[in-house]
């Protein structure tokens, strides 16, 4: 019996994916649920598991694109498993490095060195750049090196002198070619302004250097920056909730939940999965949701669903070593925070100079349906959640709030 395997549909308005890598060969023996490709959405890279056992004829390129529904592939199921115990893997193919050809000797008999003296001059322009006057033709009298030639043989800055000055072209998969569509879409489409502020991070460092090894022996998950700033987030949305809505047609569509996304970095680059209503989360809460959807995206096993929707987005361009940036919005939401890197400066406190860790945070947001108070004060808001965190977001009870 041959089956047909078709292209799931890998989420709601998707309807083509790409073939990412096969990841095994024309022909070979596959088990049932066995991963046999990797294909590309616009928004995720999802495994393809075989449908059945047998023998597999591939019907699509590496790079293709394919509607889904398409059949991609036939399962030979009559095909008997063979000798040896497991599927064979697909083999990592390795091109041959062309072969050198031996460098061709020059021919010198265009060429006519003269045998005659660099002048004075000629001598110290040779002799600050460091050429040999022998490979200098001179055109004065007898041969003779003028100041002109050997100004002339100086090769200048922008020159190319023999380095390697080769280029790479590959396609884009189809999810970096979506991302770039929507920042042009972002940018495009919606009335982008970016606000900042900095922040003294002192009281999180002292509340994490007190408690953070006894918060993750008990919960099992570091106690980072993440919560905080969500929690602050989830605070200040419901004091500005302009910054928790979004344009629809000619309405506006404000939520009384808050689904916060949250940008990672993954193998097949920057995916952005949903803390879903971090309103009701805890410190340990939103850790513990930070976790699982990181592990999900480095190992390649994020759903469409688990980054479809979000109200509101927190990007931490800090951990690679930012200092100040302008995020992007993330359409249809109407603002963004960005988090920074930490660094140590000194600040004025009570008319003192002292040092404390601080961070830029900047705040991108819809200008169309977010005024500039409200954009200001929401991120003034999260500045006060976060210098001051025992009060706005532990309620003063720091053991009930870390569930200590």
């Amino acid at each position: 019996m041959i089956l047909e395997m078709k292209v799931p549909s890998p989420g709601e308005s998707i309807t083509e994916v790409e073939i990412a890598e096969w990841l095994v060969e024309d022909g070979d023996y596959v088990e049932k649920d066995q991963a046999i490709a990797e294909v590309d959405s616009d928004k995720a890279t999802l495994e393809l598991p075989a449908e059945v056992s047998g023998t597999i004829t591939l019907k699509a390129e590496e790079g293709d694109a394919v509607a889904v529904g398409a059949v991609v592939c036939l399962i030979d199921t009559s095909a008997a498993k063979p000798e040896g115990g497991e599927a064979p893997a697909k083999e990592t193919k390795t091109e041959e490095a062309p072969k050198k050809e031996a460098p061709k000797p020059v021919s010198t008999e265009s060429k006519t060195y003269a045998t005659g003296t660099a002048s004075p001059a000629a001598k110290k322009v040779l002799a600050e750049k460091g050429i040999d006057a022998s490979s200098i033709s001179g055109t004065g009298k007898d041969g003779r090196i003028t100041k002109d030639d050997a100004v002339k043989a100086v090769p200048s800055m922008g020159t190319p002198t023999g380095g390697n000055r080769g280029t790479t072209r590959s396609k884009m998969s189809m999810l970096r070619r979506k991302v770039a569509e929507r920042l042009v879409e972002a940018k495009n489409t919606t009335a982008m302004l970016t606000t900042f502020n900095e922040v003294n991070m002192t009281p999180i460092f002292e509340l994490r250097k007190q408690y953070k090894e006894d918060f993750k022996a008990k919960h099992g998950v570091s106690l980072g920056f993440m919560s905080f700033f969500s929690l602050a987030v989830v605070r200040a949305l419901k004091m500005y909730p302009a910054v928790n809505s979004m344009i629809d047609g000619k309405e506006m569509l404000t939520y009384d939940f808050v689904d916060i996304s949250i940008a990672v970095s993954g193998p097949k680059g920057l995916m952005v999965p949903v803390i879903r209503n971090a309103e009701n989360l805890t410190f340990r809460g939103v850790e513990s949701e930070v976790k699982r959807l990181a592990l999900r995206a480095r190992d390649g096993q994020i759903t469409v669903d688990e980054m479809t929707g979000g109200t509101f987005t927190i990007t931490n361009g800090g951990v690679f070593g930012s200092m100040l940036s302008t995020p992007i919005i993330n359409p249809p939401q109407s603002g963004i925070l960005g988090m920074h890197n930490i660094i140590e400066r000194p600040i004025a406190v009570d008319g003192k100079v002292e040092i404390h860790p601080m961070m830029y945070v900047a705040l991108s947001y819809d200008h169309r349906i977010i005024d500039g108070k409200e954009s200001v004060g929401f991120l003034v808001a999260v500045k006060e959640a976060l210098e001051n965190p025992e009060e706005l977001l532990m309620d003063n009870n720091v053991m009930k709030a870390l569930e200590m």
